[in-house]
Formats: structure tokens, C-alpha cells, sequence
């Protein structure tokens, strides 16, 4: 192509696709100037204003506004520059849109009212700093002045939801009843009772920490005797209870007795409230790890055989093994 031929607005418009009132606007505010006018005033363009043109096309498809486009062209900034910096944007607006997606997907799974669509979209809209300020508040309430048991606190404080960047609606759906939750005034009432339940105990020397290994003791178990169809006031339960209290005064250095039993029915009862293994069921949910079976039968089966089979029952109420 010769680089003195000169083209009219409807030649560009012909050669580029584009509309003539589309090219007159980008003439008339300078980002595609013409080369020169013919006799009769009509404006012409060289082959640098089509490529100029182009190049206006192809970044205006690409999203970007007319003001960073001059300033693209007037090599204020670079072509790369200006692509990562759009690219970074891009990049929150889909974010932004994946959970809408989730959201609505969420809310029409659930049938929710307005009033619950509009907190959902408020909820999922919180940044991963304000979900954890959230939580953390959370359990600055409820352990908040307690010399709770520490190991515990750790656990709950390096346990955060993160909802991820394209979350699932089960996962909106889930961070959506998290907050819920930990804003009952019922379960907070709760879990502060559980606080100081940890705070006595250690006042009176427990410095144990946490017994993973216990639990599973306590779910191996009880889960065979599940599984045996054993019922928890059955005379075939006393064996088990009796191997489940010998372990427990093992662990905490205490006597196999019945204050014992008593203690430990009154722990127990305390870690009860099926909505605490909810708490870390939805945590999994949210952020994606395995959701680990259910305590409850377990732990519902242990404490009505203990309670059975211990006389002159105390009460109480939550914090598994």
C-alpha cells in the first residue's frame, strides 16, 4: 500500500468496520486526528491514522476508556503497562461476578426471601481481611478475659474461612450460615460457658491441651458398639465404658472412680451442642477440605451410656475429649 494515499471517514469506516460517526467522534476529540482535508473541507487520513485507528478498535474492545487509549497512543504509558494494570481489574469485576453467580445460584437452591438474598450478596461480598474480623470477633467475644484452654483458641484463631474465587454455592451457602451463626446470641452464650468450663478446669491444673487421640479412641469405640446395634443402657455397654473411663483417668491423671464419671459427664454434656461441629463442618465447607463424618451419634451414645451407668448424674454443658 502506498504511504501517501489518503483516505476519507467512509473509506476507514469500510476498511476497519467501523461506523463513520464512530470515526468522526475519535476525530473530533483528537485520539484518531486527520492527516489533512481535501479542497472541499472533507477530512483525510494516512495509513499511520488507520493503524492509530486499529489500535483504538482493538483496546476499546478490550474494555479500556478513551482517556488511557491517548495516553496509550501518545506513548505516555506502555502497551504492556496499561494491559497489567487492566488485566488487575479485570480480574476483581470477575471476581466481583463469580460471586453473584454463587450467590444467585445459592439463593434460588434455598428459595430465599429478599431480605436473605440481600444479606447473602452482603456476606459474600466481604473481603477475605473482613470475613476474618468477623471470626475474629467472634472468638474475641466468647473466650475474650478467660484463661481458656490455649491449644484450643490457636486452633480456632488459625482456622479462618476463605472463600475462594470462584466458590461453589454450597460455599456461599455455607460462609452465608457461618456468620449466622457466629453472630446467635444463643450460641455465643454457649460457647462462653464452654470458655469457662476450659478456664475452671485449667485454674485447677489441667494443662493437657488438646486430645485428638482421645476423640478417636472415644469414635473407634463407640462407633463398634454402633455398629453392633449395642444400645447405651444395655448391660453389654458397661465393658466400654468401663475400658472408655479407665482411659480418660489415664490421660488426665485422675482416679477411675465416680467423681470420675461425674467429671466426665458434665465435659461431655458440655461439648453437646450439635452447632460447635457444625461451626467446623462449615468451616471444611468453605474452604474446601474434607468434611469429616459426624461426632454426634458417637458422642450422644457415650453420653447416655455414662449416664446410665453412673449414679447420682451431674449436669453441664460443651469441648469434646
Amino acid at each position: 500500500m502506498d504511504g501517501d494515499t489518503l483516505f476519507t471517514i467512509g473509506d476507514l469506516a469500510r476498511r476497519t468496520g467501523l461506523t463513520v460517526k464512530t470515526i468522526r467522534f475519535y476525530s473530533d476529540t483528537g485520539t484518531v486526528p486527520p492527516t489533512d482535508r481535501s479542497p472541499a473541507g472533507y477530512r483525510l487520513y494516512d495509513i499511520d491514522a488507520l493503524t492509530r485507528l486499529d489500535l483504538v478498535r482493538t483496546l476499546r474492545d478490550l474494555g479500556l476508556d478513551l482517556a488511557v487509549i491517548r495516553q496509550v497512543l501518545d506513548r505516555e504509558v506502555s502497551v504492556p503497562e496499561v494491559a497489567a494494570a487492566h488485566a488487575d481489574a479485570l480480574e476483581v469485576q470477575i471476581r466481583a461476578l463469580r460471586l453473584r453467580r454463587a450467590v444467585l445460584r445459592a439463593v434460588a437452591k434455598r428459595g430465599s426471601t429478599p431480605e436473605e438474598m440481600d444479606l447473602m450478596h452482603k456476606l459474600a461480598k466481604l473481603s477475605d481481611e473482613e470475613r476474618r474480623r468477623l471470626i475474629n470477633h467472634f472468638i474475641d467475644d466468647t473466650f475474650g478475659g478467660l484463661d481458656a484452654n490455649a491449644d484450643f483458641v490457636d486452633m480456632m484463631r488459625s482456622a479462618m474461612p476463605e472463600l475462594p474465587d470462584d466458590p461453589e454455592p454450597e460455599q456461599v451457602d455455607a460462609w452465608v450460615e457461618l456468620a449466622e451463626l457466629t453472630q446467635d446470641p444463643d450460641f455465643r452464650a454457649a460457647v462462653r460457658r464452654m470458655a469457662k468450663y476450659q478456664a475452671a478446669e485449667r485454674a485447677q491444673g489441667d494443662v493437657t491441651g488438646l486430645h485428638h487421640d482421645l476423640t478417636e479412641t472415644v469414635r473407634d469405640t463407640v462407633g463398634h458398639a454402633l455398629d453392633a446395634g449395642i444400645a447405651p443402657a444395655s448391660a453389654e455397654a458397661t465393658p466400654i465404658i468401663d475400658s472408655l473411663t479407665a482411659r480418660y483417668a489415664q490421660t488426665f491423671s485422675r482416679a477411675d472412680d465416680a467423681d470420675l464419671r461425674h467429671w466426665l459427664l458434665t465435659r461431655l454434656e458440655i461439648a453437646g451442642d450439635p452447632r460447635t461441629e457444625r461451626y467446623w463442618h462449615l468451616l471444611a465447607v468453605i474452604n474446601g477440605w474434607p468434611v469429616p463424618p459426624s461426632l454426634a451419634p458417637v458422642f450422644t451414645w457415650f453420653t447416655e451410656a455414662l449416664r446410665t451407668h453412673t449414679p447420682q448424674q451431674s449436669r453441664g454443658q460443651w469441648s469434646h475429649a
